[in-house]
This record gives C-alpha cells, sequence and structure tokens, in this order.
C-alpha cells in the first residue's frame, strides 16, 4: 500500500513479476482496494490488512505503530519464515526502522546500510550507504564495504569487487578523519580494497563498489539521478528546437538514444537492497512504476535464492 501510485503500480508491477515467473507473490493490504486491480489473476496471494503508514510519517512513529499495517505485516512474514523477501516502494525511513527493530541485523553489523546500484560507464557501481546512515563511524563505512562487496558478488555476479571509499582526493592522505580511518580498516578487511575514489570517478567504474556515509552517499545518488534527468530533457528540447537535418541525425541515432536511456533509468534495478538485516528487504522508490516494481521483485528473488544474508555473515566473520 506504499507508493507515490499505489497499490495500482504495486499490483502492475506484481502481475507482470508472476507472469515472468519470478517467484510467489504475496500482496500484503486492503483485499477490497488490491482484488479488482488483478483483473482474476488468481496465481497471486493477498495478506489482508487495513492499516497503512504515510509517506511522511516518522520513522520512530511508525516502528510503534507498525502492527496491523501493509509494512510491518510484510517484514513479519520475511522474520517468521513465511516470505523469502519483502519489497516496498513506501516510506522509506519507516521501512528501515521497522525492519531494523523487527528483523535485527547480522552478527558483527552495528549498522544496516542501503546499497543503491548506479548505472556506470562499464556495468553497474555499487553505492553503500545511499542514505541509511546521515553519520557514520570509521568502523561502521568498513562494514558497508564488506556488505556492498558481498552484494556486488551474489546481485551483479563480480567475482572480486574492487572497493574504494569516497573522498576529497585519490591520495590516502586525503579526507577527513573519518575517511582516513575507514581506509586504513579496509586495507585488512576480507575485500579487495583500492583506496580513495574521487566523486568524478564514481561513474567510470574505478571502483566496483564505493563506500560513503549516507549522508554524501544520498547526495551522490540523487545528483546521479538528477544529471541523466538534465541530460535527458537537454536532448529532448534540443531535438525539438533543431531544424530538419539535425532531426533525422536524431531519428538515426534513436537507437543508440533508447540504450543510453535505459542504461540510466533508475527502474531498470527497480530498488536497493538494505544490507546488514538478517531478512532480505528491497527499498524501491516511492515513484516505482509497474516496470521498476517488476524488476525490484526480481531484485528480491536473486538476492534469496543467492542467500545474501548469509554471504554477508560470512564475509563479516572473516
Amino acid at each position: 500500500m506504499g507508493g507515490d501510485d499505489a497499490p495500482g503500480a504495486i499490483v502492475a508491477g506484481a502481475l507482470r513479476a508472476h507472469r515472468d515467473g519470478l517467484g510467489k507473490i504475496v500482496l500484503v493490504g486492503d483485499r477490497a482496494r488490491i482484488e479488482p486491480l488483478l483483473h482474476g489473476e488468481t496465481g497471486i496471494a493477498i495478506e489482508h490488512c487495513t492499516g497503512e503508514i504515510a509517506m511522511d510519517a516518522p520513522a520512530s512513529q511508525a516502528v510503534r505503530n507498525a502492527a496491523g499495517t501493509s509494512l510491518g505485516v510484510a517484514v513479519d512474514l520475511v522474520r517468521d519464515g513465511k516470505a523469502d523477501a519483502v519489497v516496498s516502494a513506501g516510506n522509506s525511513g519507516a521501512f528501515l526502522g521497522i525492519a531494523l527493530f523487527r528483523l535485527r541485523t547480522i552478527p558483527g553489523i552495528a549498522r544496516p546500510a542501503i546499497g543503491a546500484v548506479l548505472p556506470a560507464r562499464d556495468g553497474p557501481v555499487v553505492l553503500c550507504d545511499a542514505g541509511a546512515n546521515v553519520d557514520c563511524k570509521p568502523e561502521w563505512l568498513c562494514q558497508f564495504g564488506i556488505m556492498g562487496s558481498a552484494y556486488a558478488r551474489a546481485a551483479l555476479g563480480i567475482a572480486e569487487p574492487r572497493v574504494g571509499v569516497v573522498s576529497v582526493g585519490e591520495e590516502r592522505s586525503k579526507g577527513n578523519a573519518q575517511t582516513i580511518e575507514a581506509a586504513a580498516l579496509l586495507e585488512r578487511a576480507p575485500v579487495r580494497f583500492i583506496g580513495n575514489v574521487e566523486g568524478k570517478d564514481v561513474l567510470v567504474n574505478t571502483a566496483d563498489v564505493v563506500v560513503a556515509d549516507g549522508f554524501v552517499g544520498n547526495v551522490l545518488l540523487k545528483t546521479a539521478e538528477g544529471t541523466a534527468a538534465f541530460v535527458r530533457d537537454a536532448l529532448r528540447d534540443a531535438y525539438a528546437k533543431a531544424g530538419p537535418l539535425a532531426k533525422l541525425g536524431g531519428l538515426l541515432s534513436r537507437e543508440a538514444f533508447a540504450k543510453l536511456r535505459e542504461q540510466a533509468d533508475y527502474s531498470t534495478y527497480g530498488g536497493a537492497p538494505l544490507l546488514g538485516v538478517r531478512g532480505n528487504c528491497i527499498v524501491a522508490h516511492g515513484r516505482s512504476d509497474a516496470t521498476a516494481i517488476r524488476n525490484a521483485i526480481k531484485q528480491a528473488a536473486l538476492l534469496a535464492r543467492a542467500d545474501l544474508v548469509a554471504a554477508i555473515g560470512a564475509a563479516v566473520a572473516a
């Protein structure tokens, strides 16, 4: 029931995921509002509950009032072993709080982190943390690198992910006290650490996993999304004002532009996993459409099959 276009976009995405055979789908929410949107499809289950968490509800309030809400019940299904993963496009702060309170963290992990996938030049890059923890300790950043590396192996198929720390210079001496100490910890961690990564290098695949606190990470994520939207709109406006020859060139380049648009589209990956909790949780954009939800479900199924929680636990133990 969470998301800007819920429940319509959520149900439509679930229908696509079901028809693609991505897994057994359980929709959690108000049966009276969900059932008509299924158009007679009986292969999708409904876990009925009428409570909802507002998109602007404070996380602390959401955690206290989670019982009987679609988000609270969905997380409980994972906690109780009745579901392998949960996907939500609802209030992300509430999702984080409820998941942390009800699922708890993997032993050895201090704080969960959002692992967003950025569409970079030569393939995807994992950004961790993308907004869950705005203030971080160096040891948390080290754990983010370990979790991001495990995620890159499980979800993206990268055998030995290169891990870097976002900083203001490539030299090891550059950065604030937090990043310098985090780099020293990652040097000794069970990851392929390559050192500092500058902002300009994030989208050119200098590293496969880039580590940052949630404040810096969220700014990076939103800047990347805004830049993609700017380039898309600028190209469209330039085409609309162009002369006949330029428009002909645009038509001839349409396939290349379509590939670029698909590569930069957030809906390609659908959502970002909440890494570090004892359950597979996918945080989808509030503005997710049916395609994004379908791909978020695909992501959830992939992580469940790869047993990402166990992989992170083993990496932290190492």
